[in-house]
């Protein structure tokens, strides 16, 4: 009887917490693509647009794509495509529905570990809900972070099941999940540090270090007891499955031209960045106010902030060390946290941006769990405890449903979402230079041109927003102007064919045909199989009576 209700109890926080998160991302389900890496993913895409066939899967397995090797997201774009075409609200469904899976999934494991069924159901509720996550599910693009979490959250549940039995078969289907876990995002190749972190709370395989009142109740004759080396050994590997998987990555972005270099941006500058990062994480977790989808890169931090981030983080490191026994939870979830964040933390600089929402996925949870451990307990003498704890939990749910609400409607399409950056950040070029691209597709050219030059003011060395600027201005017959953006797009960038074929253009339509030949021909040197240039060139060669 106490079983069926347990088990009824179980069902009823699944229930609520998907209906929750339905209400909070309902919206997504009337969003547009973005031009901004949607693009690349799905709807300029050709291997993708065309569905799930063999050439797609061969594809998939051997692309580095978007400098990155994932090809099981790929796989689902694909599934996608063949399921809803173009139509961008099943895709974005599609990301909805995983997101309330990995909580779901969430919630049981935790449950599993701990028997702390409130517990497990808040730290589930609170990833569900947080609008730090917006980001992850309202993003096609980002199918990989919900894709990559759910093979971590099912690893795990399937390393709980070999923890309380172990065995090579169980073993085996870890090592296999989380191999695809990998292969949707590596961002998850901290896991096998995750488990060890789970071994010693709440598992409790260690053995040691808890007193009576930090024992979990999960420490009983379900799990193995093993010494740390052998706990360490039995990671193996997993730590190879990762270290493969971060070789690969690293060869993918830096082919694909996706990792700054260090004159670029220094080492040190990286570490102060990341100092500070963390602690903003922390900042947005508690009030999350002004979430965007690009925070510019600050340069090197002041000094003042930097000292103070880092004086932050030692002390609660110490803090977390000191009561490692009495409240294990505290130093497992803050390790959780600041060791998920090391692979994008901005020490191995991917992109441009100082930090992104999206990579708080999965390490919010370790903050979630130092939370909804400790608070009970900093209250265990409260009179009304139970009902005290009960309220706040409701208000401060429905605080970030409310949150999450508003920040959804933010990614209804690329206007909508550029004009939000723009009006929360300062000094943001990309945001102004998307917003001019959405702009400029809506035929707002004259508005389109103001934003793509406040882009170059501030990031002048841009070479692909001279190029747009250019084509902007020729469209509106401004070629002279247009002629010496992309000049300057050259100068920086000499590479780029579709420059090239862009500024052949304008100097054929203000006669300067002879100057315009070479940079037909540097097009088609460039890439040779540039149809459009090749044609302009023809076009060229004729009217100079060079028909040979």
């Amino acid at each position: 009887m106490h079983k069926a209700l347990h088990i009824r109890r179980d069902l009823l926080v699944c229930l609520i917490v998907m209906v929750t998160t339905l209400a909070a991302y309902w919206d997504v389900r009337n969003h547009d693509f973005l031009h901004y890496d949607d693009s690349l993913y799905v709807t300029e895409n050709s291997h993708v647009r065309a569905g799930l066939t063999w050439a797609g899967i061969i594809w998939a397995f051997t692309t580095t794509h978007a400098s990155n090797w994932h090809p099981l997201t790929w796989l689902t774009h694909m599934v996608a495509c063949e399921i809803y075409g173009l139509d961008a609200g099943g895709h974005h469904v599609t990301s909805l529905l995983f997101h309330i899976v990995n909580t779901v999934l969430l919630f049981m494991v935790l449950n599993r570990m701990t028997r702390a069924l409130w517990g497990s159901a808040f730290v589930a509720a609170l990833f569900a809900v947080h609008p730090l996550h917006v980001e992850s599910v309202a993003w096609v693009a980002e199918r990989k972070d919900v894709l990559s979490t759910f093979f971590l959250f099912a690893t795990m549940w399937a390393y709980v099941h070999y923890a309380e039995c172990p065995g090579f078969t169980r073993y085996l289907l870890v090592l296999v999940l989380f191999a695809f876990g990998l292969m949707a995002k590596p961002m998850i190749v901290t896991l096998p540090f995750v488990l060890l972190l789970m071994d010693y709370w709440p598992l409790g395989r260690f053995g040691f270090g808890y007193s009576k009142q930090g024992l979990p109740k999960s420490v009983d004759l379900r799990h193995k007891i093993s010494s740390p080396l052998h706990l360490v050994f039995e990671k193996v590997p997993l730590i190879g499955l990762a270290a493969g998987s971060c070789v690969v990555t690293f060869l993918a972005q830096q082919s694909g031209g996706s990792l700054p270099s260090l004159d670029k941006l220094p080492l040190n500058i990286r570490i102060a960045n990341a100092l500070v990062s963390y602690i903003s994480y922390i900042g947005k977790t508690i009030w999350p106010a002004q979430l965007t989808v690009f925070y510019p890169h600050p340069g090197m931090p002041p000094l003042w902030k930097m000292f103070a981030c880092t004086a932050f983080l030692l002390v609660v490191t110490l803090l977390v060390i000191l009561t490692w026994k009495k409240r294990p939870y505290l130093a497992v979830g803050w390790l959780w946290y600041l060791g998920t964040l090391v692979p994008v933390i901005g020490l191995v600089q991917v992109g441009e941006q100082a930090m992104a929402d999206r990579y708080t996925y999965v390490p919010l949870i370790g903050l979630f769990v130092m939370v909804v451990w400790g608070v009970p307990e900093l209250g265990a003498r409260w009179r009304y405890q139970r009902h005290m704890l009960a309220t706040s939990m409701g208000v401060a749910l429905s605080c970030l449903v409310i949150c999450t609400y508003s920040q959804v409607r933010h990614w209804d399409n690329a206007t909508a979402l550029f004009k939000h950056a723009v009006d929360v950040t300062t000094e943001n070029y990309v945001a102004h230079f998307n917003l001019g691209f959405a702009l400029a597709k809506q035929g707002r050219t004259k508005e389109a041109i103001r934003h793509y030059s406040e882009a170059l003011r501030i990031n002048p060395a841009w070479a692909e927003a001279h190029n747009i600027l250019g084509n902007a201005l020729a469209r509106q017959g401004n070629l002279r102007v247009a002629v010496s953006h992309y000049s300057e797009a050259l100068r920086i960038k000499p590479a780029m064919a579709e420059t090239h074929n862009n500024l052949g253009l304008a100097l054929q339509m203000l006669g300067r045909l002879e100057e315009a030949v070479p940079h037909f021909r540097q097009a088609l040197r460039i890439k040779p199989d540039y149809t459009q240039a090749r044609h302009n060139l023809e076009t060229a060669l004729a009217a100079l009576k060079k028909i040979d």
